[in-house]
């Protein structure tokens, strides 16, 4: 699924964090304190 909206300026650049941001959660699932995904996303 893509967020891109060409009115705004880092649309691509925040879709593209989404899309990371939504694979690591689909891969760990719930469940887990803030610090495990922003490691994963590192």
């Amino acid at each position: 699924m893509e967020y891109i909206n060409e009115k705004y300026k880092y649309s691509e650049e925040t879709s593209r964090i989404i899309a990371c941001a939504l694979e690591v959660h689909k891969i760990l699932g719930n469940g887990f304190q803030e610090v495990i995904y922003q490691r994963a996303l590192s």
